[in-house]
């Protein structure tokens, strides 16, 4: 009886141990801020991408020409998406994303979006062809407006690093161009760069 107490008590420490260290172990997850300086490493991240979008929009929408541009109309214009010329993977889609959406709130542009036409395509074909569908409430082919204008970019990067210091610098340029003439009517750039010095515990 002695003996099986004994066990018993040491059953119970084991289940209590593993239990305890399955809490210390245990994540704690929590929301941060979307818009806080993002400082775990030197590559691109989303305070560069917040960054980038922001100065570029600002820029777009303070320029005299667009001004001009945008004063009794709404252009509308295709957005093509960022070139990614540096040597990481970076969502330049989201940079993308991210410039045509606050630029279609300042309500000053109108925008098709490309990367959704086979899909309009798909549906226009069902809506037209398929027997399912009433003519009648049928969209016509030919009836969608083309875009006036063509917004690109590309962002690049150059990187140094040695035993001690690595640099990187990031370039991100935009254009605007009016299809017709093939003019370029705005263009602006913008510069990050980023240094990491190797501490006294290593990097």
């Amino acid at each position: 009886m002695k003996l099986l107490s004994v066990k018993s008590a040491a059953a119970v420490a084991m289940t209590s141990a593993l239990l305890l260290s399955g809490c210390a172990n245990k994540a704690v997850v929590s929301y941060g801020d979307a818009q806080a300086v993002e400082t775990t490493d030197i590559n691109f991240g989303s305070t560069d991408l917040q960054k980038v979008a922001s100065q570029m929009t600002d820029s777009l929408l303070a320029s005299p020409v667009v001004g001009t541009m945008t004063t009794n109309t709404r252009p509308i214009v295709f957005v093509e998406r960022i070139k990614n010329k540096t040597s990481e993977h970076i969502d330049t889609e989201s940079i993308t994303d991210s410039i045509s959406t606050q630029l279609l709130r300042s309500g000053k542009f109108r925008f098709v979006d490309m990367t959704r036409v086979e899909a309009v395509r798909e549906q226009l074909n069902f809506q037209n062809v398929d027997p399912l569908v009433d003519p009648n409430t049928a969209i016509a082919f030919g009836q969608q407006v083309g875009a006036q204008y063509m917004l690109y970019g590309n962002l690049s990067s150059i990187v140094k690093s040695n035993a001690d210091k690595a640099d990187v610098y990031y370039k991100f340029t935009m254009r605007l161009m009016d299809l017709k003439s093939g003019l370029v009517e705005w263009a602006d750039e913008t510069e990050i760069r980023k240094t990491r010095e190797k501490s006294t515990f290593g990097w």
